[in-house]
């Protein structure tokens, strides 16, 4: 779900490089480190398995999250669901490997009581100095905020809705007239922009936020040259909420900041962990469901003559051309330049195929393209590369859900958005969800997929 704590990190009174690399740091210092202690304490040295589990828990928890301004409730759980997923991940992984049994079952039981519970300790023991340090007089920051308009007032209740962070909005600057200026910030405008350096000066302003829109350039160039002969910190806020920004995130790329605004979720220790649990999720349960699979293969061959696997080009990750396999469920099998889209009650598919198609059964062996590396289990659903190339030109940033490798299952689905898309309106409303998928991506919210998809397979009716 949407992370929650980014505008708070934003206005630490802290300095940001401390707190982000504690944060960073934190989480996997302390899963390690719990973990060599209780092996300690039961008397186990430090073997090769050990400090295989060590390393994999490093690189699924690093860098950790700054949980330092988040709520101590709301602490608790994002730790709580986090821990949970990495466990599952490693039980998955031991079973796997037949590894559990290297490990002493009393090390991994209160390893994992005492991780979590540590790790919000220590969360809400620096959460409380941090609070304490930015309330004492001497620590509080003055900010005042250049630009009077919809997105300087953003910026003004995020420093007021997280006052705890040590910085007090003093007021705006901006030359417009104040029938011009937003009806929240028109009582608090201390003067124009030209008066800006020097009150900053005056009253020992600490940090400056500038929200001009881009087309004010020379103006903020010059007001710039003019802060620049204070001591505050000076913070530029691009206007981007008319725009719709996927993963948005400030990157330094050699010395240069770069903004990025549209970005895939799966990066770094991410990538990681979306490939592991895709890899050890599908092994299980092909493994699980081969029986199943095996007598829907003899069903396809015996209700109409073809091939049991129907293969249709779809676009994946980046949009590169992968092929899908399903089971067949129709008469035809339509991979052309145009392809014509299921409807209810459609000639083309078999008895048995209508049956597959309900429940979904027919996408079951898209599970080795999983471990092919074409899909993921939760993702923005494949499309035919026809109907990519109708949609491409028709929805505004529709190729942007190819930044992720497609899914069998996505966040479209589970609210209503399978089977056809008859109306342009149809496609754009699944579209929305998967670039709402992209900007929210977490393991959480992968498994309330996955959880929401196994009810939609028994009691929804929309595919066919």
């Amino acid at each position: 779900m949407p992370d929650s704590t980014s505008s708070r990190r934003t206005f630490s009174s802290a300095p940001p490089s401390i707190t982000s690399a504690v944060g960073a740091l934190l989480e996997p210092a302390i899963a390690v480190g719990v973990f060599l202690a209780v092996s300690a304490s039961f008397g186990q040295p430090i073997l090769r398995q050990d400090i295989v589990l060590a390393l994999f828990v490093v690189a699924l928890t690093f860098p950790g999250r700054n949980r330092f301004w988040d709520r101590p409730l709301n602490a608790a759980v994002d730790i709580g669901v986090s821990w949970l997923w990495l466990l599952a991940i490693l039980t998955l992984c031991g079973y796997a490997t037949q590894s559990l049994n290297l490990f002493d079952p009393r090390v991994l039981l209160w390893w994992a009581v005492l991780t979590p519970a540590l790790l919000w300790s220590l969360t809400f023991a620096t959460r409380k100095v941090l609070r304490h340090h930015a309330a004492q007089p001497q620590n509080r920051r003055r900010a005042v905020v250049v630009g009077a308009g919809p997105l300087g007032v953003k910026v003004a209740q995020a420093l007021r809705a997280f006052g705890g962070t040590g910085i007090d909005l003093v007021g705006y600057f901006d030359d417009r007239s104040d029938g011009r200026l937003h009806e929240q910030a028109s009582a608090l405008v201390l003067g124009r922009l030209g008066d800006t350096a020097e009150y900053v000066r005056a009253h020992g302003i600490h940090h400056v936020y500038i929200t001009l829109p881009l087309g004010s350039q020379p103006r903020i160039v010059e007001l710039m040259e003019k802060l620049q002969g204070t001591t505050a910190s000076i913070y530029y806020v691009p206007d981007v909420f008319g725009i719709s920004v996927i993963q948005g995130r400030l990157q330094d790329m050699n010395g240069v900041p770069v903004v990025g605004l549209c970005d895939t979720p799966f990066t770094g220790s991410n990538l990681l962990l979306k490939r592991a649990s895709d890899i050890v999720l599908a092994s299980i349960i092909l493994l699980l469901i081969s029986p199943l699979m095996l007598a829907i293969a003899v069903g396809v061959k015996l209700s109409s003559p073809g091939p049991v696997i129907f293969k249709q080009r779809r676009n994946g990750l980046d949009g590169e051309e992968i092929v899908v396999w399903k089971f067949r469920s129709m008469r035809t099998q339509d991979d052309g330049p145009v392809v014509v889209q299921a409807t209810r009650d459609d000639p083309r598919i078999t008895r048995f195929g209508a049956f597959l198609r309900r429940s979904s059964l027919d996408e079951l062996p898209q599970f080795f393209n999983v471990l092919q590396g074409r899909m993921s289990i939760v993702g923005p659903r494949p499309h035919a590369v026809a109907h990519n190339e109708e949609y491409r030109r028709l929805i505004k940033a529709y190729m942007v859900r190819h930044k992720v490798r497609p899914g069998i299952t996505g966040w479209a689905q589970i609210h209503g958005h399978r089977g056809e898309t008859d109306t342009l309106e149809k496609m754009q409303a699944r579209v929305e969800y998967d670039l709402s998928y992209l900007r929210n991506w977490s393991l959480l919210l992968d498994l309330q997929i996955i959880a929401r998809t196994v009810k939609l397979v028994f009691f929804d009716r929309r595919a066919y």
